[in-house]
């Protein structure tokens, strides 16, 4: 069953990643983006211009931090230091949810520049749900976790939808659900994409990011540094017509095109959001 604390979150509408790159556009073009999503490890002890570029945005604009350091598939303790910076930060933002990735990047204390994929096994279920529990009872706000896209496989005990599936009613927390790394990972792993989005309990999906990706033709690559593709447009109308997410995000990391390139985007993702509405 679906908790209260996720039926009472707020919905935001369509968003933007906050960079440095985009921070003047964005100000520019404020009535066309609904929100702004952020890394929080990028603001936490910082002033001058970079904590006056979050409080300029606070103005106008929701701000929902999503982290990249939790390690919530990890095996150490949370880091203490990050955990009080992010908790202060917060403080400014008053975020209503925030998020991390399916995945650990801490290696004997020694941090891994990147999202390392878990285990899909039921013992890893259990510790996962038990961290996250943990995130949420420290924050005292509703935690999403967020499916990464991965490029091995393990010995696995279950397949990823169920992996997920298990952990985020376990943990009774709420979903991010990238579209473009279900489409990356299915085409990487040879599944059906919309077979994986009806193993999932959608209804736990709070957030979506929608991205681009590099076709290297034997591999995709999730990138966030390309154009959304047909493809990906098409799952995200699926994902549309099995649930409501209170806030969709166009993410985009590098190689930045002209910003109405970006404005562009977001109108095609509303149009689509409108005419799956207009169908139900």
């Amino acid at each position: 069953m679906l908790s209260q604390k996720l039926k009472k979150l707020p919905y935001l509408g369509v968003g933007l990643g906050l960079r440095r790159e985009l921070y003047n556009p964005i100000l520019t073009h404020k009535k066309e983006i609904d929100w702004l999503e952020i890394a929080p490890e990028n603001y936490i002890c910082r002033g001058g211009e970079i904590l006056q570029r979050i409080i300029n945005t606070k103005k106008y604009f929701s701000i929902i931090p999503h982290g990249l350091n939790l390690s919530i598939g990890g095996t150490e303790p949370f880091d203490p230091v990050l955990i009080n910076n992010v908790k202060e930060f917060f403080k400014l933002i008053n975020p209503p949810w925030f998020s991390d990735h399916l995945c650990f990047n801490y290696v004997e204390k020694t941090y891994i520049h990147d999202l390392i994929p878990l285990p899909f096994n039921k013992a890893t279920v259990k510790h996962v749900a038990g961290r996250i529990k943990k995130i949420e009872d420290i924050f005292q706000i509703p935690f999403l976790i967020e499916n990464p896209s991965y490029y091995m496989v393990l010995d696995n005990e279950i397949n990823e939808a169920e992996f997920i599936s298990k952990i985020v009613e376990k943990a009774d927390c709420g979903l991010l659900l990238d579209i473009n790394n279900v489409y990356v990972n299915s085409q990487n792993h040879k599944y059906n994409p919309v077979g994986f989005l009806d193993s999932l309990p959608l209804e736990r999906t709070v957030q979506v990011h929608i991205a681009g990706h590099l076709n290297k033709g034997k591999i995709i690559i999730d990138t966030h540094g390309e154009s959304i593709i047909n493809q990906v447009y098409e799952l995200f109308k699926e994902l549309l017509k099995r649930c409501s997410p209170k806030a969709i995000l166009l993410e985009r990391d590098f190689n930045f095109p002209k910003f109405s390139e970006l404005l562009y985007e977001i109108k095609k993702i509303r149009t689509i959001m409108k005419s799956i509405k207009k169908a139900a």
